[in-house]
């Protein structure tokens, strides 16, 4: 479970996260998706709260995380999440920090950002580098998300190399071209969907956020 919760966020992937530095007055919803890839390229740090649901069809089971995170590019990210409480995801920049007792009791997974690693934590790129080379798009429509106008985008890869979903769906905000909301299926068969409950572009940010202390009598796994 630490594998799909960081997916889903890093966030974030993504973590997962919004694009826009204003609003936007409205315009064709043909470009909307344009709209948000120039803007995703112009914010450099983050500060949200989100909702993560994950799907297990298989077990028939429904697991909801809810916490907040802190984000500066490139490379580094902070989640704490308040349910589970005192679970931590970190990205220092070199290393991903996953603190996940849940799941994962008496040891912190570690691994190098480097060469790959775990792959990138900003998850948005993913959706939002080259997309319209990258990925097969139909535009789903209108739908209100969180009280906000959006409207949705399927996503399909082209290529199945270095994705880590099968399909993903994203929600954009109409006004200002933020993600609102998206929901991955990944090859094993987990729909994950995560939900921003609030979002600040730009903000100023928390530098001890993106140290990560191993707990005492925690063990370090290298992977």
């Amino acid at each position: 479970m630490h594998r799909t919760r960081f997916r889903a966020l890093a966030f974030a992937g993504a973590l997962l996260f919004p694009l826009s530095l204003a609003a936007a007055r409205p315009r064709a919803q043909g470009d909307l998706l344009d709209r948000a890839v120039s803007a995703w390229a112009k914010v450099k740090t983050a500060r949200a709260t989100f909702e993560q649901t994950i799907t297990n069809s298989l077990t028939g089971r429904t697991l909801t995380a809810t916490g907040e995170y802190q984000q500066q590019r490139p490379g580094k990210l902070s989640v704490r999440f308040s349910q589970p409480a005192n679970e931590r995801i970190v990205a220092d920049g070199s290393r991903l920090w996953l603190y996940l007792p849940s799941t994962t009791p008496g040891q912190v997974i570690r691994t190098s950002l480097k060469n790959g690693g775990s792959g990138t934590v900003d998850l948005t790129a993913q959706f939002l580098t080259a997309p319209r080379s990258r990925f097969t798009i139909t535009e789903k429509g209108a739908a209100e998300v969180s009280g906000r106008k959006t409207h949705a985008y399927d996503l399909v890869p082209k290529q199945k190399d270095g994705v880590q979903f099968e399909t993903a769906t994203v929600w954009i905000d109409d006004a200002d071209a933020t993600i609102r909301q998206f929901e991955v299926t990944e090859p094993s068969g987990l729909v994950r969907r995560v939900r921003l409950t609030s979002f600040r572009p730009n903000a100023p940010v928390d530098a001890s956020a993106f140290t990560f202390t191993v707990p005492e009598g925690v063990r370090i796994v290298d992977r």
